[in-house]
């Protein structure tokens, strides 16, 4: 869309304007079809002319009802495997969640999460190999996503705005829970004991957070402390990416609030 100049937009919209049928003005411009039909929509929208009873609002710039425990999971989905794309000027910016394949339920929760929070705007499923990216797209992403900006997440500062974190202290169990779906897991693990003199094997669940951004582990690790979780660093390659979760009484808390991954 971005290749199509002022001059060619403008003649479509007057063809347009004048009742001339989109494919009709995509033949005689040489534009594709699709980025008439997104110039006729951004057209009528300016206007206010766009079909259908319901304007998407934004809950930080029109004071629309947010769902909170829906938008508390989605922004620890956001802080681990999201990123939000805006690749023109001209083209709605989209938040895309990135989703393996071999977990399709943890692909539906996330959907649903953002057909909650983003009940009015368009949600889809675009796959990929060995995963699908669930995305979204709307011009409030930025309101709502405040933690976006240019580079990777580990190379800026992320902290929650004061209204975010008034989310997250009413709802941590969601907010633990899109963390842990994204970059979390849970594992068995195996140790040996001695028994009557018997050495013998034990086994043990254990659930791992890993994130490169020394931000997100704070913000994951003081959820945990507020809820009365137990953790620990765990080194990788001797940086403390990994947050370990392995004492009895809260691998079975995180069991009842987030579980496995399916």
């Amino acid at each position: 869309m971005n290749f199509h100049g002022t001059e060619v937009r403008q003649k479509a919209l007057t063809l347009l304007r004048s009742g001339t049928k989109n494919a009709e003005v995509a033949r005689r411009l040489n534009v594709p079809l699709g980025t008439v039909g997104y110039w006729k929509h951004l057209d009528r929208a300016k206007r206010g002319e766009c079909p259908g009873k319901h304007d998407p609002k934004c809950p930080r710039c029109d004071g629309r009802d947010l769902d909170e425990p829906a938008y508390g999971y989605l922004l620890g989905l956001y802080l681990g495997d999201g990123h939000i794309s805006h690749y023109s000027e001209h083209r709605v910016p989209n938040l895309m969640i990135t989703c393996t394949e071999s977990w399709p339920g943890l692909m539906d929760d996330c959907e649903q999460a953002m057909r909650a929070v983003f009940p009015y705007n368009s949600v889809c499923r675009v796959r990929r190999t060995g995963c699908s990216n669930v995305k979204v797209y709307s011009k409030h992403l930025h309101c709502l996503f405040p933690q976006h900006g240019p580079g990777r997440k580990h190379e800026r500062t992320i902290a929650l705005e004061p209204w975010q974190q008034a989310i997250v202290d009413a709802h941590p169990w969601e907010f633990v829970r899109g963390l842990i779906h994204s970059d979390g897991c849970r594992i068995t693990n195996w140790t040996t004991r001695l028994v009557a003199g018997e050495r013998k094997r034990y086994e043990y669940p254990r659930y791992f957070f890993t994130n490169v951004s020394d931000d997100i582990r704070q913000l994951y690790t003081e959820t945990l402390d507020r809820l009365g979780i137990e953790w620990t660093h765990c080194s990788r390659n001797g940086n403390p990416y990994n947050i370990s979760v392995a004492k009895k009484a809260s691998v079975a808390r995180l069991d009842t609030h987030v579980g496995p991954k399916h």
